[in-house]
């Protein structure tokens, strides 16, 4: 029997798993825009989404995925990444965080460490070519992000159902592992269940006001739960719109996406706000819509802080 211990507060712990919750919030807001990936150009409602989500997850059933085994994510920022991290959740797998930054022998650490039964992953990022670097340690269960691999994926799993495995799932089952930095040691794989990570992104979005008509745009990495969590998740449980403005970070391409999308919340750490703040075009963005975001990561200067509100409009950061 397992209990909780929670501080005080109105609002009960979500105790339900991270698709049933995406479902809930289709049926409450199926029309509003869910995701917005800015370098495909590529937009989807909350509908659109999670028919995204459910076609990535039967091909997942139709690929042998069962409840518990590992599936790693290994890419940039992409819809792909979010798509994913939906899809092995509605089947009770356990999406693995791949740094995109990882080089070769860190890859083989996890995938070996991780037990890993099948890699999705972006052909290459950066200077960094994936599909080399996959080949190198011998691993071969991987389907590559825009190939021939993905579209057969989502075509094997066609007129499959989702709902005999749903029916087994508990929100206490384990569903992601996130890797530690490795600074003292090999890096330590650690294992979070719906609940955890359902909760930290439902409760954070509470803590800065979401609702349905808020956008959030999510420059910092995915594969880390800043931007999983308690940028995906914190939007997917209030019906929140997620903006991601780039692969990897790019000061401008994250304002003129605040712009174009009329965000409401732009996430960070300190150093990425100084060099938003520091471009020589900076006064030309409209970054009227801010009224909040997050700065983590590391101690936030009072002068970086107080421009973020005077200048980027954040009031409620």
């Amino acid at each position: 029997m397992l209990s909780y211990a929670a501080g005080t507060s109105d609002l009960p712990l979500l105790g339900e798993t991270i698709g049933a919750n995406l479902e809930r919030t289709v049926a409450a807001h199926g029309d509003r825009e869910a995701l917005v990936d800015l370098p495909s150009g590529r937009r989807w409602t909350y509908t659109e989404f999670d028919a995204a989500v459910n076609e990535v997850a039967r091909g997942l059933l139709a690929r042998g995925i069962e409840k518990g085994d590992r599936v790693g994510i290994w890419a940039p920022n992409c819809a792909e990444w979010v798509i994913t991290q939906y899809a092995t959740a509605k089947i009770g797998a356990i999406l693995v965080n791949v740094n995109p930054a990882y080089r070769t022998h860190e890859l083989a650490y996890v995938v070996r460490q991780s037990g890993l039964r099948l890699l999705i992953s972006a052909a290459a990022f950066k200077t960094s070519d994936y599909r080399a670097m996959i080949a190198e340690i011998g691993f071969t269960e991987t389907i590559f992000i825009g190939t021939p691999d993905w579209d057969a994926l989502i075509a094997a799993g066609e007129g499959r159902s989702l709902a005999e495995r749903a029916a087994t799932l508990a929100f206490d089952d384990p569903i992601n592992i996130q890797y530690t930095s490795g600074t003292t040691g090999f890096p330590k794989g650690a294992t979070l269940s719906h609940h955890n990570i359902a909760n930290n992104g439902f409760f954070v979005g509470e803590l800065v006001g979401y609702t349905e008509s808020d956008r959030i745009c999510i420059p910092v990495p995915l594969y880390h739960c800043f931007g999983m969590v308690m940028g995906n998740l914190a939007a997917t449980t209030h019906g929140a719109c997620m903006v991601l403005p780039a692969q990897g970070f790019d000061p401008a391409a994250t304002l003129r996406a605040v712009t174009e999308e009329k965000c409401t919340s732009l996430y960070g750490v300190p150093t990425m706000f100084i060099a938003e703040l520091g471009l020589p075009d900076f006064s030309s963005h409209d970054l009227s819509s801010l009224r909040t975001g997050i700065m983590a990561g590391s101690p936030c200067p009072v002068e970086v802080m107080k421009r973020v509100v005077a200048e980027m409009h954040m009031t409620e950061v």
